[in-house]
C-alpha cells in the first residue's frame, strides 16, 4: 500500500468537512471526494496501527487491515469494523465517539480486538 501523506490526507478530509459536521444541512459532496477523504483516512489508521489483526471497512470504498497482533489469512476475519462513509469520517475526525456508535448500530464492531481501533481515533481532527 502507498503511503499517505499527512498533507494529503488533510486536504480530502477539508474538501468534505462541511458535510461531514452537519450532513442534515449541507449536500453530500461528490463521490470522488468522498472515496478520497474514506481512503486517505482509512489508509492513515493502518499506517497509524499497521497490523492484520482488525480489518476495518468502509464499503465500497475501502478495506484495510490494522492494530498489531495476530494475522488472518483465511475466511472472514475475526476481528471486523465496519461502516458507512459518513459513520467512518466522524470517526475519523473526531466528531463522533467509536463506543456511542457501536451502541446507536451506526458502526459494526465483532470480535474481541475490534475496538482497538478506537485508541487511534481521530485520524485527521477537525477543529
Amino acid at each position: 500500500m502507498k503511503k499517505v501523506d499527512p498533507a494529503e490526507a488533510r486536504a480530502a478530509v477539508l474538501a468534505v468537512a462541511d458535510w461531514v459536521r452537519d450532513p442534515d444541512n449541507v449536500a453530500r459532496p461528490a463521490r470522488p471526494a468522498v472515496a478520497a477523504a474514506v481512503r486517505a483516512t482509512a489508509r492513515t489508521l493502518a499506517q497509524e496501527a499497521p497490523g492484520h489483526t482488525v480489518e476495518l471497512r468502509v464499503p465500497p470504498f475501502v478495506a484495510v487491515q490494522c492494530v498489531e497482533g495476530p494475522r488472518h489469512t483465511r475466511g472472514t476475519p475475526p476481528n471486523v469494523v465496519e461502516c458507512a462513509d459518513l459513520d467512518w469520517l466522524r470517526l475519523a475526525t473526531g466528531l463522533e465517539d467509536f463506543d456511542a456508535a457501536v451502541a446507536d448500530g451506526r458502526v459494526q464492531s465483532s470480535g474481541s480486538r475490534a475496538g482497538e481501533v478506537a485508541a487511534h481515533l481521530p485520524v485527521v481532527p477537525l477543529e
